[in-house]
C-alpha cells in the first residue's frame, strides 16, 4: 500500500494518520532495504533516518532495544528548533497521538480482568444517553467495538468545524482552549454513524474518548489518574505524562512544527509546540520517550500488565480494507513485515509530531522512533530497515 504520512494534517491528526504509517511499515515494492553491516549493525537504520531529514521532515530520533531493553541503540538526525539550529536530543519527549490508544485499552482490560466490566457491555450500561442521536445507539455497541474501532460510531475530528478551528491556521488562535470529553462525543453525535456496530472498521478517535469516560466510570477516578496508577509508575515511564490541559511539553523535547494546510507542497511552517491536549483526550494526548515507548511495548506483549486471557483479547484482530496486510486489534496494530516477523505497536499524530513503536510479539526487538514535523516521512521505512535489513 502506497499510502503514506504525507497524506493530510486532518487525517494525520491525532493519529487518524494510521493508516499513512501503517501502510508504509511494508517496504514499497522494489525498494532496497540498505545492508546490515559487520561494523555497524545499524547502519541500515542509519541510512533511513538519515533520508527522513532529506525528504523534508525537520528531525528524528529512534531508538532501537533487545531482550529485556539490552543492545539499546538511539540515533538523531536534524534539527529540534529551526529558529537556534539546536540538535534532536535522544531523550526528547513528544507528543504520541494515538499511541495513548493501546495505554487506554490496558487500562479498560485490566478493569476486565478485575471483573469490574466486560468488553460486551454496552456503552449505555456505563454513559446511558451519551452516545444518541442522528442513527447513533449506545445500547447495541459493545465496549469491545469501541476499542476495535468497529462501533461505527463518527469521528469528531472530521466534523467540519473542528477541522476549521483545529487544522488550519485558525488552530494558532484557539491552540489553548479545553475541550471536555463530552464536547468531543456530542460533536460527534451531530453526525451520523459510518455503519452499523460490528459491519466493518473504520478508525474514530470518538471510540477512545467514550473509552476513557468509562473508565472513569467505572473506577470514579480520571483516565489519567487510571493509566499513571496502573501503567507509568509501575514500569517506572518517567518520561511519560498524561498531561490533561497543560499546554506547554515537558524538558527535554524539540519545537513541533506544522504547516496547518492540507498542501504537503506548502512551505510556511508553524511552531505548534504548546497546545491543549484535551483536543484529543484519552485517544491521543500522552506525551512519552522512545525509551520508554519500547519498555511500554516490550511490558505489554510479554505478559506484565495483562493476564493472559486479557493479552489474548487484545491481540485478535479485524481486517483494514484500507490496509492490506495490516490488522487491528484493541487499540493495537499488528503487521507482517516483508522478511515475514510479526510486530505490534501503534501509530500517531497530531499537531507537529509522528511517532511510530513496535515490537516483536515475543518482546525481544522493538523500535520506537518520533518526527517533529506532521508532513512527509516513512517511518515504515525506520522499522523495515532496522527489523528486515538485507544481509552483505
Amino acid at each position: 500500500m502506497s499510502v503514506r504520512t504525507t497524506r493530510t494534517l486532518r487525517l494525520a491528526a491525532l493519529a487518524a494518520a494510521v493508516l499513512a504509517t501503517t501502510g508504509a511499515l511494508a517496504a514499497p515494492a522494489g525498494a532496497q532495504t540498505p545492508a546490515r553491516t559487520v561494523t555497524d549493525p545499524h547502519a541500515a537504520t542509519r541510512a533511513a533516518v538519515d533520508a527522513l531529514v532529506r525528504e523534508g521532515t525537520v528531525g528524528a530520533v529512534a531508538r532501537t532495544e533487545g531482550p529485556g531493553g539490552s543492545r539499546a541503540w538511539t540515533d538523531t538526525a536534524g534539527v529540534a528548533d529551526l529558529r537556534t539550529g539546536r540538535e534532536r536530543g535522544a531523550q526528547d519527549r513528544f507528543r504520541i497521538g494515538s499511541l495513548t490508544k493501546t495505554f487506554t485499552a490496558t487500562v479498560l482490560l485490566q478493569l476486565e480482568a478485575e471483573g469490574k466490566l466486560r468488553l460486551d457491555d454496552h456503552v449505555d450500561d456505563w454513559l446511558p444517553g451519551v452516545v444518541h442521536g442522528n442513527g447513533h445507539d449506545g445500547g447495541k455497541i459493545t465496549l469491545r467495538q469501541l476499542l476495535q474501532h468497529t462501533s461505527g460510531i463518527h469521528d469528531y475530528t472530521n466534523d467540519p468545524q473542528f477541522q476549521r478551528q483545529r487544522f488550519t491556521t485558525e488552530f494558532l488562535e484557539r491552540r489553548y482552549d479545553s475541550l471536555p470529553a463530552r464536547h468531543l462525543v456530542k460533536t460527534a453525535m451531530g453526525h451520523a454513524p459510518a455503519f452499523a456496530p460490528g459491519a466493518r472498521w473504520e478508525y474514530s478517535n470518538t471510540n477512545y474518548v467514550l473509552a476513557g469516560m468509562v473508565v472513569e466510570k467505572v473506577t470514579g477516578r480520571s483516565y489519567e489518574n487510571e493509566i499513571e496508577r496502573r501503567i507509568l509508575r509501575p514500569l517506572w515511564l518517567r518520561a511519560t505524562s498524561v498531561p490533561h490541559d497543560e499546554a506547554r511539553m515537558p524538558q527535554p523535547s524539540s519545537r513541533a512544527y506544522s504547516k496547518l494546510t492540507g498542501d504537503p507542497a506548502a512551505t510556511k511552517k508553524y511552531d505548534v509546540t504548546e497546545l491543549n491536549p484535551t483536543l484529543a483526550g484519552a485517544a491521543g494526548g500522552m506525551i512519552s520517550s522512545t525509551a520508554d515507548l519500547n519498555r511500554f511495548y516490550r511490558a505489554l506483549l510479554t505478559g506484565k500488565l495483562l493476564p493472559k486471557q486479557q493479552l489474548k483479547e487484545m491481540k485478535t484482530t479485524v481486517a483494514i480494507d484500507q490496509a492490506p496486510g495490516v490488522r487491528y486489534g484493541l487499540g493495537v496494530l499488528e503487521q507482517k513485515l516483508s522478511c515475514g516477523t510479526t510486530v505490534w505497536g501503534h501509530t500517531g499524530g497530531i499537531h507537529g509530531s509522528v511517532t511510530h513503536a513496535v515490537t516483536t510479539g515475543d518482546g525481544r526487538r522493538s523500535v520506537a522512533l518520533h518526527l517533529n514535523s506532521d508532513w512527509g516521512g516513512d517511518t515504515g521505512s525506520v522499522v523495515e530497515a532496522e527489523l528486515c535489513p538485507q544481509q552483505p
